[in-house]
């Protein structure tokens, strides 16, 4: 049998391993804070390779000062609209200041994550028009604003406790934090903040699209335990068509192969009415051939919600038929597969 997937993930449940988070507070970042921005991503990088410890300021630190940098000519996604999100200007997510949707334990999500933690933020980096989470997506500006401070304070209360793990059960706390959406790269430095204020035991969840820049992506090395992505498309056509996104596929796959390189991985695949061929196939085939030790959930969940009755091919739910002819090809191929 091959190694669980997710190792390091139970290892910080059982209290044998730290959460990055934690790690990278106690990494020393060699930088003033001042220093230009150039300078501050090498010690970035050199902070990120050297395990020098307890010294001001942290890794996490110095994160935080990158992001904040970054939104004052927003460059978190590809889309890369530029705008100065710090004075009030939103660009194609729509996100200004972040607001949260909702936040609570969520029972519905992979069995190894349950109870999650999960943390909806409103605004999202795609236009998908089949999104079951549209009301959030699509409206920045809903949901309510809370300061870093306080959600550290949830996160804590909502943590593990000393207890609450009854024959790999958790009893009425989280087993991670979700942070999720719409989508979460619009509010990386709310994120990095939040963390620089928390010290729960807690793992950290990346559930994103993953259509980050490769600065943005770099922010979350060392501090994400488990990246869980949602992998939609298998060409740039259906994504640009489906999603209003340009160059999916470049980039996806990169920010996978990264975001694989530096922490563990669960794939989402959503399987849309009459896209295997297009999509499903070709996406299940590169996971296997470029991607090692991941879980994939090759999920039947789709309905036509939102504007996909707009689309002919995606107007009707997906047939058993269909989901079952993914889940024999991704069989097939070997991929470590969620029931």
């Amino acid at each position: 049998m091959s190694e669980d997937p997710l190792t390091r993930y139970w290892s910080i449940l059982d209290g044998t391993s730290e959460p990055r988070y934690l790690e990278s507070k106690c990494k020393t970042a060699d930088a003033d804070l001042d220093a230009d921005t150039a300078t501050l991503w090498k010690a970035h990088e050199q902070a990120l390779r050297h395990s020098k410890c307890h010294g001001e300021p942290s890794l996490l630190d110095l994160k935080i000062e990158l992001a904040n940098r970054m939104l004052k000519r927003c460059s978190l996604c590809e889309r890369s609209c530029g705008i100065d999100r710090t004075e009030g200007e939103t660009g194609h997510c729509g996100v200004s200041e972040t607001r949260i949707s909702s936040e609570f334990l969520h029972m519905g999500e992979e069995t190894d994550l349950v109870p999650s933690h999960t943390i909806f933020f409103s605004g999202c980096t795609f236009d998908c028009v089949f999104c079951q989470n549209w009301d959030i997506s699509t409206q920045p500006d809903s949901g309510e604003w809370i300061d870093s401070a306080t959600l550290a304070e949830v996160i804590a209360r909502r943590g593990p406790q000393a207890g609450s793990q009854d024959n790999g059960r958790w009893r009425g706390s989280a087993r991670n934090v979700n942070w999720v959406g719409g989508d979460p790269t619009s509010h990386i430095s709310f994120i990095l903040e939040t963390l620089g204020k928390c010290s729960a035991r807690t793992p950290q969840i990346w559930n994103s699209n993953m259509y980050l820049t490769e600065p943005a992506l770099r922010l979350l090395e060392g501090v994400i335990d488990v990246y869980l992505t949602d992998f939609k498309y298998g060409n740039d056509d259906c994504a640009r068509r489906l999603s209003n996104v340009e160059n999916y596929t470049d980039i996806i796959r990169r920010n996978h192969k990264v975001a694989r390189s530096n922490a563990e991985m669960i794939i989402r695949h959503l399987v849309l009415p009459t896209h295997i061929d297009c999509c499903t196939k070709p996406i299940l085939s590169w996971i296997a051939d470029n991607l090692s030790g991941v879980r994939v959930n090759v999920m039947a969940q789709y309905r036509p919600a939102h504007r996909a009755r707009e689309h002919q091919e995606i107007s009707r739910p997906l047939k058993p038929s269909e989901h079952r002819e993914a889940v024999i090809f991704a069989k097939d191929l070997g991929l470590d597969l969620y029931d």
